[in-house]
């Protein structure tokens, strides 16, 4: 299973710290949640997992090799990318859009194979885009297009998965199958990083949370030992109710703190 690491992570933006000296472990079959507050870093923390961003100090590492020292091909073989900005500005089908996706594992002027092409039915059918193949990506609503964009990075067939807020734009019915689907494929083995501002979907699903706030790794761990009410009043200056609910457990946020 792929593990990446950060190693007393440090990054700044326009000569401002936004990651503050982070370092963890992630390991393969797990659904890791980074959550805080708006403006923590929580964005930034995954662009740089990625090795889109150059650090001030410290390092990432992908299976124990410096993230800096990886192509861009064999990075995109091993961590796929949901961007939190899913625009589209190229009038292509959707199936070709998916197939996107498997470009790190084509060599120049080469055709999409039977291997592939199994990858990208895949890849639709989860997210329940199949039905979307023939349309134009660029004529889709929002939240067609925010599924069609998850299936383009799930068609990669990394390893991993780092996904910056995949519920943008989507009704509550499709988060929920978004979620479960992508709880599923860190059964399977995968590693699934995502972005989330909703707390409730974290506490429901992930199996592990990062905290990040201002800059810094206040809390690691499962989501009931890192969402405690000391650490919502904290970081997000709020109460919240909790309980569970067909062996369900759900939070939901209730009252800012005066």
């Amino acid at each position: 299973m792929v593990t990446i690491a950060a190693h007393a992570l440090s990054v700044s933006l326009a000569g401002t710290r936004v990651v503050d000296d982070i370092s963890m472990a992630l390991e393969g079959g797990a659904l890791v949640g980074i959550v805080g507050p708006n403006g923590a870093g929580k964005s930034t923390l995954a662009r740089a997992l990625l090795g889109l961003l150059t650090p001030d100090s410290g390092s990432v590492t992908i299976d124990g090799e410096d993230v800096a020292a990886l192509s861009s091909a064999a990075l995109a073989t091993r961590v796929a990318y949901l961007p939190q900005d899913h625009a589209v500005h190229w009038p292509l089908s959707v199936e070709r859009l998916v197939g996107l996706g498997r470009l790190p594992h084509l060599g120049p002027f080469s055709r999409i194979t039977p291997a592939d092409q199994t990858a990208i039915d895949a890849a639709m059918r989860d997210t329940g885009t199949t039905h979307l193949a023939g349309r134009t990506a660029t004529e889709l609503s929002g939240g067609e297009r925010a599924r069609v964009m998850l299936a383009r990075a799930l068609a990669t067939g990394a390893p991993a998965l780092i996904a910056d807020e995949p519920l943008t734009s989507l009704d509550p019915g499709h988060q929920l199958e978004v979620m479960a689907l992508l709880q599923d494929h860190a059964r399977r083995g995968a590693l699934v990083v995502i972005v989330l501002h909703d707390l409730g979907m974290a506490a429901r699903f992930c199996d592990r949370l990062l905290l990040i706030d201002r800059g810094t790794l206040k809390a690691d761990g499962p989501p009931g030992a890192v969402l405690t009410d000391h650490a919502l009043a904290e970081t997000y200056g709020i109460t919240a109710w909790r309980g569970t609910v067909l062996g369900q457990p759900l939070l939901v946020p209730l009252d800012r703190i005066p």
